[in-house]
């Protein structure tokens, strides 16, 4: 196929049909849990499924989260524009799934939590864990208005669709089954959503192949053009992708975002059993891997078929995020119901990471500020606080998708967020699981300072963007257009915030160096910043030996044992916490439950 350039096709009544079906379906799932669980409305059913999950539809609620429908359009737009490193992220799935499947899954595990941040007040105190929600709620909110503002603009441009319309709708409809039916509902909805985005990779991928004659030749033109030289062992740490800057940096924002982000905790800690739990994590290993793939492979497809035709360059689209929305409708119109499919899978991956949010965010009120001051609640009183809490953060994260228009490329702004606020959270809670010396003092301190300079660092980045030598986006061509407006074309066509070149007036001297540092080391920069200022204050005020701390907040030689087929525990089997070990955050719906129906021994692990 010779792609020329223009205008394409907009969404018929058949692609409509199978984009509401889906919608309504992952509604009814929704509304199938509720019915389902009607016996049950405790909290403990309703933020944690009852503790009853199984592996697998956690680990694909797992990739679903995270894997959006920013997933679904940025990184094939990733993959057009740099070339396949963004497979390199397979390693860091890789390493990130083991470290938190050995290390934090066992820990939080056996304490019992419902929410990630009562660690904090057990091993620390209660302001720590008043700070990382907040840091939390305001990173949450933040990335879930992108996740449905940037896909819905990019789509809403292509395919003619209502923008706000269609914001509105994504918010209701997640707002309905995440207050009716909880986790569960929350949880069910991904796989089926997991499904439809895979579903629409695959369909484009398929119909790519058939018009280029074959997978061979979209591999074929991809070496060509530069696309698949993935390993680039330069240690600089301000170029945006190298294996470095993947393995090293994307390892650690990774691990940021599931060992300890309340949305991913969530689920693990809902399965019924510790190797259920750690099962979901290398599952979902899998899953990242196939979507990855799928996401690099559709890229590569798109820049096979415009590879003498660029639609961005050639004015046929305004931004990089538009470009596979303006594919499926270039290539796939001509097949009813098929771009229907692939609109659904965007916004089911945009309905997978909002239900997910508002169903965490719920959480962490609840655990972190409601019950501890209103101790007297009853179960009915918190099950209506709970839905009230889904619809206000639902309608909350519809209001912030207004600020997403600001943050540029979805991909790298969507990351960007997590690494600048997990980084600093993440080196807090190692510095409380490793280190005994770490203290109170220590661990704001060295939080708040890292907090300073992933901001710093961030907001700088997006302010004055790195320039071409850094980002090294790929040639691209219009030779092959019909209607080429070259002459009005400059490298500010690319959007990303990482991925522009400005001209060098007005830039400031830590422009291209400090600002330019890649996006991927905002978490490693906070973590380390975050442990190495904590140790240091924890030193200087005394640390924590006059403090009795229980052993079980701390990672333990047994956890660190993969798949321990031995231990078929179930989480109110694993550990009998008293008053005296845990002294803090005892206020939370697991404890209780623990307290009432367990005398297990605390040696067991």
């Amino acid at each position: 196929m010779v792609a020329t350039g223009g205008p394409v096709a907009t969404f018929s009544v058949w692609d409509y049909v199978v984009f509401a079906g889906t919608i309504l379906g992952a509604a009814g799932i929704g509304l199938f849990q509720a019915i389902r669980s009607r016996k049950d409305t405790s909290s403990n059913e309703f933020l944690l499924g009852g503790r009853q999950m199984t592996a697998v539809p956690v680990a694909m609620s797992l990739t679903a989260s995270f894997m959006s429908g920013i997933t679904v359009i940025g990184t094939p737009a990733e993959a057009y524009r740099f070339g396949a490193a963004f497979w390199l992220f397979g390693f860091s799935y890789a390493i990130m799934s083991a470290i938190t499947a050995e290390i934090f899954v066992p820990l939080f595990y056996r304490l019992g939590i419902t929410s990630t941040y009562e660690y904090l007040e057990m091993r620390f105190s209660r302001p720590i864990r008043v700070i990382g929600t907040s840091m939390y709620i305001a990173q949450t909110v933040l990335y879930t208005g992108l996740v449905i503002y940037a896909p819905a603009l990019a789509l809403n441009q292509i395919t003619g669709l209502d923008l706000w319309g269609v914001l509105v709708a994504t918010g209701v409809v997640c707002i309905f089954y995440c207050t009716l039916g909880g986790l569960k509902a929350v949880i069910w909805t991904d796989v089926l959503q997991m499904v439809v985005m895979l579903a629409g990779f695959v369909a484009v991928i398929a119909r790519g192949a058939i018009l280029q004659g074959g997978l061979t030749k979209i591999w074929e033109d991809a070496r060509e053009g530069g696309r698949l030289n993935a390993f680039d062992f330069d240690p600089d740490p301000l170029k945006r992708h190298t294996f470095w800057t993947i393995v090293i940096g994307g390892s650690i924002m990774w691990t940021s975002i599931y060992s300890i982000n309340q949305s991913q905790v969530q689920r693990y800690i809902s399965c019924k059993t510790l190797t259920h739990a750690k099962m979901s994590l290398y599952v979902n290993m899998v899953g990242l891997w196939v979507t990855v793939s799928l996401a690099v492979f559709s890229g590569l497809t798109m820049y096979s078929i415009y590879k003498y035709c660029d639609p961005l360059s050639n004015g046929d689209i305004a931004t990089s995020d538009q470009l596979l929305p303006y594919l499926v409708m270039d290539i796939l119109a001509a097949y009813p119901g098929i771009p229907g499919l692939f609109v659904a899978a965007a916004y089911s991956g945009t309905l997978s990471t909002v239900s997910s949010s508002i169903n965490a965010l719920t959480a962490v009120t609840m655990e972190d500020f409601i019950l501890p001051v209103c101790k007297n609640l009853t179960e009915k009183q918190i099950n209506w606080m709970n839905m009230g809490l889904s619809v206000f953060f639902g309608a909350l994260c519809i209001g912030m998708a207004g600020v997403a228009s600001v943050m540029g490329s979805v991909l790298q702004a969507a990351l960007s967020v997590f690494g600048m606020i997990s980084g600093p959270l993440l080196g807090l809670y190692l510095l409380g699981m490793f280190f005994r010396t770490s203290n109170s003092i220590g661990g704001l301190t060295g939080m708040i300072i890292g907090l300073i300079l992933t901001l710093w660092v961030g907001i700088g980045g997006q302010i004055y963007p790195a320039t071409a030598k850094k980002t090294n986006p790929l040639q691209v061509s219009t030779v092959g257009c019909n209607n080429t407006v070259g002459q009005n074309y400059t490298r500010l066509h690319w959007t990303s915030p990482g991925n522009v070149t400005v001209q060098p007036d007005g830039r400031p001297a830590l422009a291209d160096s400090w600002y330019s540092l890649s996006y991927l080391y905002f978490a490693v920069l906070g973590m380390l910043t975050t442990m190495v200022f904590g140790l240091l204050v924890s030193m200087i005020t005394g640390g924590c030996k006059q403090e009795k701390l229980s052993s079980d907040l701390f990672v333990k030689k047994n956890d660190l044992i993969c798949f321990s087929c031995c231990n078929k525990s179930k989480v109110s089997d694993i550990y009998e916490k008293t008053e005296t070990d845990l002294p803090m955050g005892l206020d939370n719906s697991g404890y209780i439950d623990l307290e009432a129906t367990t005398k297990a021994v605390t040696t067991k692990m």
